[in-house]
């Protein structure tokens, strides 16, 4: 089956970020095939969605991936949009305190696992007609300027920004556009510890103000809409006062 409408791939759509940009683009007509580990989150967004497909799926996993574009292939012949969402924090700790099993679950997550979701929908992108696509990776803050503790955290999303720029550009001569959203603060059930405060640079605890996470699904919205010829390629979107420009 082919479908008419655009086709998009969400990871880490049970909850959080990925949940609330689901459910826009649901809402704007979008196809969306919801990826997450957990079927009952999954199903949660998907309710009362005739568009929405619930595909459980562990993004460090290269079968559980493979399965997942598979399936999206299957029901619709194609993948418009990609939205590399699903993450984790990772351990807190100094470099000497992370242990080596921590480091490689936070790196195979978030940064393995988006590129197993761009290295199956980039083939898919390029067999399809009309060919082409928009892949959008969930940067976030600490892809510029980490938090204390978080070596494992900061390292993946600091990669990510460099496989954003490698698939822009090998993307180019396939119609795929590849851009990159970074995050600070939206508040979702993730984020609530900024209201009890967070390490600062200085040493300090300290509470941070947030945002609502509608906000960024606006902006996803936007990137995904614009024509194939044209990309916001980083945008970072913040609540207005958190220490971030000057942090540290």
């Amino acid at each position: 089956m082919v479908s008419t409408e655009k086709v998009a791939v969400v990871t880490g759509a049970g909850s959080g970020l990925g949940k609330v940009v689901a459910l826009a683009l649901l809402e704007d007509g979008y196809r969306v095939a919801l990826a997450g580990r957990r079927p009952e989150p999954l199903a949660e967004t998907a309710a009362g969605f005739d568009g929405a497909e619930v595909i459980p799926t562990d993004v460090a996993s290269a079968d559980s991936v493979a399965a997942l574009f598979d399936a999206v292939q299957s029901k619709w012949g194609r993948v418009d949009l990609l939205f590399n969402n699903a993450g984790t924090s990772g351990p807190a700790g100094d470099v000497d305190e992370i242990s080596p099993e921590d480091w490689a679950s936070t790196v195979g997550v978030n940064l393995t696992g988006s590129f197993l979701c761009a290295h199956h929908a980039v083939r898919l992108m390029k067999e399809q007609r009309p060919r082409g696509g928009r892949i959008i990776n969930n940067g976030s803050i600490s892809a510029h300027s980490p938090r204390p503790q978080r070596a494992a955290y900061t390292a993946t999303k600091h990669a990510i920004t460099g496989l954003t720029k490698q698939i822009s550009l090998d993307g180019r001569a396939y119609d795929i556009a590849c851009g990159q959203i970074d995050i600070g603060n939206a508040a979702t059930d993730l984020a609530s510890a900024f209201a009890d405060g967070v390490p600062q640079a200085n040493g300090t605890i300290m509470p941070e103000p947030t945002f609502d996470p509608a906000h960024v699904a606006s902006a996803v919205l936007y990137m995904a809409n614009l024509p194939l010829n044209t990309n916001v390629q980083f945008m970072t979107i913040a609540a207005t006062n958190m220490p971030f420009i000057g942090r540290g």
